[in-house]
């Protein structure tokens, strides 16, 4: 049986997996005129073929569990010895950290690392023996190899939900209350500065993407990311994302070029995945001169330390741009023993301008440990103050529109409308029809 197959051609994994299917299955005829007691096992050989000549073979099954959140291969530790066999351990959303009851060999994980090598573009051997690439479904990879993994070759999936979660999940959680993403809904619908914040995994991307639902939807929207991660309903949207240099080093196109030429191209928003170099800088340039609503993420561990990155290396944000940013949004992950992990929104930070030499914050939200919830601290917004400037509403008005907000968000978790496409369609229809979304809601006559 001879089949011609390029994997490269097909955008996701889903898309790959079918092709290849139907194509063993349609090329099978041959083989079951010979054996026809596998007839009843076709559909699991194409899989298996899949699995080992186009997929990630052992691993390729993890993949397509949306539970998980990491996969991550160790080489056994053979002392004095390199190991012929390694370990899975995978991150499931409900039972944290768990062991694989099979094994694999060191062989096959780096055939597996080989091929994503190639797919990616990018090289992996003995003289760089260090990958960091993506799957075609947006998941993340990080691999090494002897001999800077002495015992065999590691290789670490942070896996790309393809049902992402979105504001309705989130509130659901408890990782954000009713309160405080009405606020941050208010805030990015009048183009409020933001940055979320937080360490490894603590779902900076997600809450990203949910706020991004709220930006209103006649606005050119263009997202700046290393890999494919944001996923928004809206028609006007531009996606960019970098790109690494060939195996000569030449041809690449890094976060700071793009964002420079995102300027060129007339966005209303400018939406960066993660802020981590140069195109800090440029961001924070755009933001002094005229291009509100800028989002993105950086990782810090408090709003604070938050500035304290972008002030230094290598992002290096000069001090008196700070006030440009209004809010800074802290997310932290938190691990419970037994049960996976929780993610919480600790604490929403508006910048207060300048003190002499010291940017000045207020906390505006503060999660509490104690009642595991979300809660105002009760200081007066800037954010409401620049909304009362640019629109001429009273504070009562504006605490009216969070009222609103709060309403239409628990409508949305009570009857469990969750899905990018329809919580977008929600609010973006808010946006055009109030009226009809407030009756809807049960809410008329505010």
């Amino acid at each position: 049986m001879n089949i011609d197959f390029d994997p490269t051609e097909y955008a996701t994994l889903k898309e790959r997996e079918k092709a290849f299917v139907e194509l063993v299955k349609e090329n099978f005829d041959a083989v079951l005129e010979e054996y026809p007691e596998l007839e009843v096992v076709k559909d699991d050989l194409a899989h298996l073929l899949m699995y080992e000549m186009v997929g990630y073979k052992e691993i390729h099954p993890l993949l397509k569990d949306d539970n998980l959140e990491e996969i991550m291969v160790v080489p056994e530790v053979v002392l004095g010895g390199t190991a012929k066999h390694c370990f899975i351990y995978v991150y499931d959303r409900d039972h944290g950290m768990c062991l694989c009851n099979f094994r694999v060999t060191s062989r096959s994980i780096r055939t597996v690392i080989e091929r994503i090598s190639r797919e990616s573009g990018r090289r992996i051997d003995q003289e760089n023996p260090l990958l960091d690439a993506h799957l075609p479904d947006g998941s993340r990879v990080n691999a090494t190899i002897p001999p800077v993994s002495p015992d065999g070759p590691t290789l670490t999936i942070r896996k790309f939900r393809e049902d992402p979660l979105t504001i309705t999940d989130i509130i659901k959680f408890g990782t954000m209350s009713y309160e405080a993403a009405a606020y941050l809904w208010l805030a990015v619908e009048y183009g409020a500065n933001i940055l979320i914040a937080g360490g490894t995994g603590s779902g900076k991307t997600t809450t990203l993407n949910c706020l991004c639902i709220f930006i209103p939807p006649e606005e050119r929207v263009i997202t700046i990311e290393d890999t494919l991660e944001l996923q928004l309903p809206h028609e006007h949207w531009v996606r960019l994302t970098t790109k690494p240099p060939n195996v000569e080093g030449r041809g690449e196109i890094t976060m700071d070029d793009l964002v420079k030429n995102t300027l060129r191209q007339r966005p209303d928003r400018i939406i960066v995945g993660e802020v981590r170099g140069p195109e800090a800088r440029t961001l924070f340039t755009a933001m002094n001169t005229g291009h509100d609503g800028c989002m993105g993420t950086l990782h810090a561990n408090t709003a604070r330390e938050t500035i304290t990155r972008l002030t230094n290396e290598p992002m290096n944000v000069p001090k008196i741009m700070i006030p440009a940013l209004d809010i800074i949004v802290m997310q932290n992950r938190f691990l419970q023993r037994g049960s996976g992990s929780i993610r919480r929104i600790t604490e929403i930070s508006e910048i207060a301008g300048m003190e002499g030499d010291t940017v000045q914050l207020n906390t505006v939200f503060e999660w509490k440990p104690e009642t595991d919830e979300v809660t105002s601290t009760e200081v007066p917004s800037m954010v409401f103050k620049k909304i009362q400037e640019k629109t001429g509403m009273s504070m009562d008005e504006i605490l009216h529109e969070i009222e609103i907000r709060k309403r239409i968000l628990k409508y949305l978790v009570d009857n469990n409308i969750r899905h990018v496409r329809e919580v977008g369609e929600f609010i973006h229809e808010f946006y055009k029809n109030r009226e009809s979304v407030l009756e809807k809601v049960g809410i008329s006559g505010y």
